[in-house]
């Protein structure tokens, strides 16, 4: 069965989360992405401790778009350094998992 995966990013917009999900799941980089905020984020960044309102976004994907979405994710994403975390999902129900395979695409990936 094909690994399914949750990667995670975040944002400082609403709208740029629905641009990111938008488009993972347009490209079939992602068969599903959820967004989830305003959340606080406290970070180390350039040598000063900051604290910013954020969206997280949820992608639900399998290990073969892995690379082709976190590529998306760069280039879409205005961060330096975006938050890019791929988490296994260790288990889930049949159908969705199949689910999950299915509305995604690793044929984008080169």
């Amino acid at each position: 069965m094909t690994l399914a995966l949750t990667v995670l990013t975040t944002t400082d917009s609403a709208e740029k989360a629905e641009e990111l999900a938008r488009g993972a799941v347009e490209a079939r980089l992602a068969a599903c992405a959820q967004i989830s905020g305003p959340v606080t984020s406290v970070y180390h960044w350039q040598n000063a401790i900051e604290t910013s309102e954020e969206w997280q976004v949820f992608f639900k994907t399998t290990e073969a778009c892995y690379e082709t979405l976190e590529a998306h994710i760069v280039e879409a994403h205005d961060y330096d350094t975006p938050e890019i975390i791929a988490l296994p999902v260790v288990r889930g129900s049949a159908a969705c998992l199949a689910w999950m395979a299915g509305e995604t695409s690793a044929r984008s990936a080169g």
